[in-house]
């Protein structure tokens, strides 16, 4: 069975939000269009507490785009985003949620990130998303969202290391690009990985 995965389309991540993605918002059409030709589709939701050690703000002296190390791993440090109960951690307003079936929360430990759907940065804790598509039978998997260079790469790349079959939609995706180009480098690193890169007409 084929699965859709999405990949926080939430309030921060749109134009406008704490932690705006250039163009945003321009995925949850594409989104939308994909939902009713699956059976089961899951979305992620960054869902961090207030005092989440990804914000510069909880590391005076620290600036936006600073990199640190947090539980051993090099971390950049963002505004403050995706705040647990917050507005901004909401689904954008236009995303149909009632095709979602399941929701899958990271970023919950203020000690580590969590970029990808199944694995906080440090890969000691998981989310549960492997074991319930499983068990649901999903051996493939369709991603797309935001953005494309952090929570959709490292969720790609993790799914690809489980054994997924994963295709991801490429006009589907949008990217941060602190450096330019990080975007390409990302969808150049799925497809290194065994990734399909497809547009949203291009998907059969």
């Amino acid at each position: 069975m084929r699965s859709l995965l999405l990949v926080d389309l939430q309030n921060d991540f749109m134009p406008g939000g704490a932690l705006a993605v250039a163009d945003g918002d321009a995925v949850v059409g594409v989104a939308n269009a994909l939902m009713p030709r699956f059976s089961l589709v899951v979305a992620s939701q960054d869902w961090h507490p207030a005092d989440h050690g990804s914000f510069a703000s909880a590391h005076p002296g620290r600036k936006l785009g600073d990199v640190i190390d947090l539980a051993g791993v090099e971390q950049v440090l963002w505004p403050d985003h995706c705040v647990q109960e917050a507005p901004g951690a909401s689904f954008h307003s236009g995303l149909d949620v009632a095709g979602i079936d399941r929701v899958v929360r990271k970023g919950t430990d203020p000690a580590v990130d969590s970029y990808s759907a199944f694995f906080d940065n440090d890969r000691r804790r998981d989310t549960g998303l492997a074991a319930f598509l499983e068990k649901s039978g999903a051996e493939e998997l369709v991603v797309l969202g935001l953005a494309t260079d952090y929570c959709v790469k490292y969720t790609v790349l993790d799914a690809c290391g489980l054994g997924f079959g994963v295709t991801v939609i490429t006009d589907g995706c949008r990217a941060v690009d602190l450096a330019h180009g990080d975007g390409d480098r990302a969808f150049a690193e799925m497809r290194s990985a065994g990734a399909r890169l497809v547009t949203l007409d291009e998907l059969d």
